[in-house]
């Protein structure tokens, strides 16, 4: 199965925070699974580290180059198909970021691993 990591649960996964429940831990950690991240969120996390909200303990290209090889992550690129998607969402979430993760979801058929419930307004499958 493919699944579209939203920002967060890529994070809590690549630092074992305790946070990413154990249901998103099994199906990110599954080997049959392919787990995607969106380019939204390391732009979210770059903008996040540079406005001192979000500090990392190495550079910003080590962290995301070490969290996205170690876990077998492959980045989905953000397409034009997808931001199509994106210009006729609904309004239920206002975080751009998340909005363009919702948009790739969707355009992809896949799901979402995320604690955010706000994204099922979109009516996505959302794994937690």
């Amino acid at each position: 199965m493919r699944l579209l990591l939203d920002t967060h649960a890529f994070l809590w996964f690549v630092t074992n925070d305790p946070q990413l429940s154990e249901t998103a831990l099994e199906v990110i950690a599954e080997p049959t699974n392919s787990i995607l991240l969106s380019p939204a969120s390391y732009w979210e996390i770059a903008i996040k580290v540079s406005l001192g909200k979000y500090p990392l303990t190495v550079p910003f290209e080590t962290f995301f180059q070490e969290g996205i090889e170690g876990s077998d992550v492959m980045i989905v690129p953000i397409e034009v198909r997808h931001a199509a998607v994106l210009s006729a969402l609904p309004m239920h979430h206002k975080d751009p970021f998340d909005r363009m993760i919702v948009s790739q979801a969707i355009a992809e058929r896949i799901p979402i691993v995320s604690v955010d419930s706000v994204l099922d307004a979109y009516g996505i499958q959302r794994l937690w």
